[in-house]
């Protein structure tokens, strides 16, 4: 059994909610409204659909099968943890982290992937939260400008929630960016303000998943405060470089309760069409 596959089988646990026995590939080298808001214009982003495509991004054209298969069986555990049985077991069961160990194994990738692909549900709306405050990346990979967001609004100087909140050109989509660094950034995601604003963002829209782009777990002491705040989690890791030390380390203080995944991310191509695993487990952490 290779490493990867003992650190899936070590997530899952059986009589639990949502356990996935299968692999399922992740290929990243594949080439409603909200309350009113002042100025539509101001309170959009254009995403640039072209460039996403190229980078390998989920585009809803009819092209890359492979990567909307892959996904859409990711979002349909997240989808029933987050509104079937196993959401009266978990706290604000529609938010989802999704972070890593360290830096550069692909979370962001993860995270506008699945944005896009629950997107693509008839009767879900999705927010993508660029909470990764001192790296951001969610405004420089859809190709849109700077804009305020989650510092600005923790900072008081948005004081409405709707107005970090934009629209996107994509049905269903919709985006807070991080907003400007700020030398409190990690500080901010600890705050009780943010509490406030991730229960308010779970309860506003019951049919909405939140998706958090969260920094990674080693380092960052600030992000296992804000994993508190959320009902499932994904940790993304890299083939053959995550060790699994540094999954156990990422994970040991996660809150037992947390509904927490895996997704092997840029794996090595070891037969047709086999790119990478997803694996599920729900409290296992060991």
């Amino acid at each position: 059994m290779s490493t990867i596959e003992k650190a899936l089988a070590k997530q899952k646990v059986t009589g639990k909610p949502e356990t996935l026995d299968d692999v399922v590939p992740v290929n990243q080298n594949l080439p409603q409204q909200d309350e009113a808001i002042t100025s539509q214009a101001t309170h959009s982003l254009e995403i640039d659909k072209p460039s996403l495509e190229a980078r390998g991004y989920l585009i809803d054209n009819g092209s890359r099968k492979s990567i909307k298969d892959e996904f859409r069986q990711i979002k349909r555990k997240l989808l029933n943890n987050a509104f079937g049985a196993a959401s009266k077991t978990l706290n604000n069961s529609n938010l989802i982290m999704v972070s890593s160990s360290k830096p550069n194994e692909g979370k962001t990738f993860v995270s506008i992937n699945l944005a896009l692909s629950i997107a693509l549900e008839q009767d879900k709306t999705v927010l993508l939260v660029d909470a990764d405050v001192l790296r951001p990346s969610i405004n420089r990979e859809l190709g849109v400008g700077s804009a305020s967001g989650l510092i600005e609004y923790l900072l008081g100087e948005e004081e409405s929630i709707s107005q970090i909140i934009y629209n996107t050109n994509i049905d269903k989509l919709k985006v807070i960016p991080a907003g400007e660094p700020h030398h409190l950034s990690n500080e901010l995601l600890a705050s009780d303000k943010m509490q406030a604003l991730a229960n308010e963002l779970a309860a506003r829209y019951p049919d909405r998943i939140v998706i958090f782009d969260c920094p990674p777990l080693i380092g960052v002491t600030e992000t296992l405060v804000l994993a508190n705040l959320m009902g499932q989690a994904l940790l993304v890791v890299e083939e053959s470089k995550t060790h699994i030390a540094d999954i156990q380390q990422a994970t040991e203080h996660l809150n037992d309760d947390i509904a927490l995944g895996l997704v092997v991310n840029k794996a090595i191509k070891s037969h047709k069409d086999m790119y990478g695993y997803y694996g599920y487990g729900y409290g296992a952490k060991e």
